[in-house]
């Protein structure tokens, strides 16, 4: 992994965040202490986002669906000893 000092990594950030992206992290230093390592992340892509509303349409929710299941609830409490 190479090292850069601050002026060097600012005069070539174009071509080492390529690199990055590449996959060929590097770090960055000051004063020839390292401060950062930068390298790609695994984002994904906009095809494999996950959307709120993806399955509109296609899933129907009953008209009594807060009320679904109510007797049998309420005898499981009434039946209990």
């Amino acid at each position: 992994m190479h090292t850069y000092n601050i002026h060097e990594a600012k005069t070539q950030l174009s071509r080492l965040v390529e690199q990055a992206a590449k996959g060929e992290s590097f770090v960055i230093a000051k004063a020839g202490k390292p401060l950062v390592k930068v390298m790609a992340i695994d984002a994904p892509d906009a095809a494999q986002r996950r959307r709120i509303g993806f399955m509109a349409g296609q899933i129907r929710v009953p008209d009594d669906f807060n009320t679904m299941g109510a007797a049998e609830i309420q005898s499981l409490f009434e039946n209990e000893k």
